[in-house]
């Protein structure tokens, strides 16, 4: 997807069979299962499902396009020594044209390629970068808890935090203490869910660059150069 592109609702362009669209981000939402890299632009696109237009349809037979440049590619794993969870998370702020929400992205590996991720948009609209990456936190969390539980049934029990790469500091210091109060203190109950896993040393959040942050992958169309940086750290592969 063009880093410059904005696609929206309310496009004026020529309407398209909404039948065959569906049917084409159908198709791409059945690749996202081993094509991590592709999941931003289908998220996107499956938000025009009921007034497809011809710039929604252009944008998704570029994806194919992609996807037939690469038709070799998936996620490739190897073996490594010790099994450690970790995550990245990430969100834009109020990239979405028609509502300015804002989109969250995580993702979780082991230390080999990943295999588990999302792109989701928020349920709120966000007054602040800071708000929108603590509700990413939030998120993956969340998940982060969950995948700490199957481990732990599968006989491979996390010894240690699982380690969340956040790239606002600001965010990071509002999980582990209620600063900010006069910026924060509107950001619904739910969200600080995040403070009580890093108080019960479930995870711990640390900062990471913003160019070593593999998560934007899921919240924004990157340049050329960055989607393909981070879509090796994922594990995206010619296998």
């Amino acid at each position: 997807m063009d880093a410059n592109l904005k696609l929206c609702k309310d496009d004026i362009g020529e309407a398209v069979d909404p039948s065959l669209y569906r049917s084409l981000v159908g198709s791409l939402m059945y690749l996202t299962a081993t094509r991590p890299d592709i999941l931003f632009v289908v998220s996107m696109l499956s938000r025009f499902m009921t007034n497809p237009k011809r710039s929604h349809w252009e944008a998704g037979k570029r994806v194919l396009r992609y996807i037939l440049g690469t038709i070799n590619f998936g996620i490739y794993y190897k073996k490594v020594s010790e099994s450690v969870l970790f995550g990245f998370c990430d969100s834009d702020w109020g990239g979405n044209v028609d509502d300015h929400k804002s989109t969250s992205g995580y993702v979780f590996s082991m230390g080999s390629g990943v295999f588990s991720w999302t792109s989701k948009k928020q349920y709120v609209v966000a007054l602040s970068t800071t708000e929108a990456e603590y509700i990413s936190l939030a998120a993956a969390g969340c998940q982060a808890l969950w995948l700490r539980w199957m481990l732990k049934e599968l006989k491979c029990t996390q010894k240690c935090e699982t380690v969340l790469f956040c790239d606002n500091g600001s965010a990071i210091a509002l999980s582990k203490n209620p600063v900010f109060h006069g910026r924060s203190k509107h950001i619904r109950i739910k969200y600080h869910f995040i403070r009580d896993l890093v108080k019960d040393g479930e995870v711990i959040v640390k900062y990471c660059k913003t160019q070593d942050q593999v998560a934007d992958i899921f919240t924004k169309a990157l340049k050329f150069d960055l989607f393909v940086k981070f879509g090796g750290k994922l594990g995206v592969a010619q296998v």
